[in-house]
């Protein structure tokens, strides 16, 4: 061999050493960014679920004695203070595991349906630092009281 054939293959030496260290670095990095958003999603989609739940009982929230007969059937008006108790007896009664859960809205829309919104902190199942340490997540959900 000559000694100019040996001097380029010693300098290329360790190259791929580097490569893999890289590119181990990089799965590694992504790994952690795809399992903090799927976590931030999946968390997000209970938290809707718990407000889909609060929003029906909210609308659901009246006693048969309060139906009136209209032109248009049946209706039923629902206030402030019955579609807020509802939500919070519902909140207190279903097991969650939401860290700082709040209820930021809970009205009645237009007497015979529901809005309530909610609230809760996410933190990150591993902490990196291109991940918040957490964040407050918020949804609304609206649900309808239908009679007759």
């Amino acid at each position: 061999m000559q000694p100019s054939t040996l001097l380029t293959l010693r300098s290329e030496t360790g190259s791929t050493l580097l490569l893999t260290i890289f590119y181990s670095m990089l799965s590694l990095t992504l790994v952690l960014l795809i399992t903090a958003a799927s976590s931030l999603y999946l968390e997000r989609k209970r938290l809707l679920s718990l407000a889909d739940g609060a929003a029906l009982v909210g609308a659901e929230a009246f006693d048969l004695t309060q139906i009136a007969s209209s032109t248009t059937g049946p209706r039923v008006t629902l206030t402030q203070a019955e579609v807020a108790t509802a939500v919070n007896d519902y909140l207190a009664a279903v097991p969650h595991t939401f860290e700082n859960l709040a209820v930021e809205r809970a009205e009645p829309v237009d007497g015979r349906g529901a809005t309530v919104a909610l609230s809760a902190y996410w933190r990150p199942p591993m902490l990196s630092l291109l991940v918040p340490e957490g964040l407050r997540i918020e949804v609304e959900a609206n649900a309808r009281s239908v009679i007759g």
